[in-house]
């Protein structure tokens, strides 16, 4: 019998995140979302809960500053992807935490993807902003390796969507406005087709049972 492994993602109705867990339900992972209270009423999730529950995703309310509710959910998977964005990264030790607590680790079944999505920090020479987030996302690095905990870093380099973000709010102080569609980009990065993304789900990862 093929058993799949069980996957548990942080951030999953995120612009990142909900690709994921689509990706990975889709190619038969058992499938745990880590979601607020909160996110599973907000009307502007519903559209991306009514299609997890059309995809058999397993919501389990929670979130990285609730230790035991972390904990119960590890307990439950194989590997953990953390989709969290920029000002929840350093928190992300709150995962590391939790997973050694759990216990998973003494089987050597979990492994710990964390959020990266971007350059490889350990080699970028970036200026600030980025340079801060990039030390953050080194130092993350250096927790998960210390507790010896199995991990897989994507380094997918940038996205294009950043660049349109900044170009349509130069001189605006980078306010958080809506995109403009006069300065978008005709191709599709969709992260649901990326080899990456179904490289790790779809069972291609050697590493991934």
């Amino acid at each position: 019998m093929d058993l799949k492994s069980k996957f548990l993602i942080t951030g999953g109705t995120g612009n990142i995140g909900k690709y994921l867990v689509e990706a990975s339900a889709k190619a038969g992972h058992p499938t745990f979302a880590l979601v607020r209270e909160s996110t599973i009423s907000d009307p502007k999730r519903a559209a991306i809960i009514e299609s997890f529950n059309s995809l058999g995703v397993i919501f389990l309310h929670g979130d990285l500053h609730n230790h035991q509710q972390l904990v119960n959910a590890i307990k439950q998977v194989d590997i953990v992807i953390s989709a969290v964005g920029g000002d929840l990264v350093a928190h992300q030790v709150k995962i590391i935490e939790a997973i050694k607590e759990a216990g998973n680790i003494k089987a050597s079944t979990i492994q710990f993807l964390p959020s990266e999505f971007g350059v490889d920090v350990d080699r970028a020479n970036a200026v600030e902003p980025a340079a801060s987030l990039n030390r953050t996302k080194v130092e993350i690095r250096r927790a998960i390796e210390a507790e010896g905990i199995p991990y897989t870093y994507l380094v997918s380099n940038g996205f294009a969507g950043y660049l349109n973000y900044i170009l349509n709010n130069f001189g605006d102080s980078f306010s958080a406005s809506p995109l403009s569609q006069a300065h978008s980009i005709d191709f599709d990065l969709s992260l649901s087709q990326s080899p990456i993304t179904l490289r790790i789900l779809a069972n291609k990862n050697p590493l991934v049972p």
